[in-house]
């Protein structure tokens, strides 16, 4: 399976898992969406680039406190919540719920989803270079 179409597969996953959210998105750390599915009208360069400053500050505000790394950063709103979580070294996961919204059922969906992701992008594909020889060395 092709890595977009895996990333995709994970956020549909999470949609399904919790259908009342309003959006799910993922972003590189720079700002930029990977893959999305949102159905709030929301633009997913605004969200994209929002989900990667917020994170960029938990960090710097985690650093400071000397509190260890950032899991997630979350902003309540009257109408809804968003959720941001990073998901490995290169990407965050954004999740945008109601109001009302099982937070725990998100955060324990969400988590799990962040992490498959990051590992999921932390893998590299395989190159000719990297091929190694099946026959042992004598």
């Amino acid at each position: 399976m092709a890595k977009a179409e895996a990333l995709k597969n994970q956020i549909e996953a999470l949609r399904t898992a919790i259908p009342e959210l309003k959006g799910v998105l993922l972003a590189s750390n720079e700002g930029l969406p990977i893959a999305h599915s949102l159905t709030n009208g929301s633009e997913p360069n605004r969200i994209a680039a929002m989900a990667a400053a917020a994170t960029s500050l938990g960090r710097r505000i985690s650093e400071s406190m000397n509190a260890g790394v950032l899991g997630e950063v979350s902003v309540q709103a009257e109408e809804g919540a968003l959720f941001v979580y990073s998901a490995g070294s290169k990407a965050v996961l954004a999740v945008l719920s109601p109001q009302g919204s099982n937070a725990g059922l998100i955060h324990l969906e969400a988590r799990q989803a962040a992490k498959d992701i990051g590992e999921l992008l932390e893998k590299r594909s395989p190159t000719a270079g990297d091929a190694r020889s099946a026959t042992p060395s004598g």
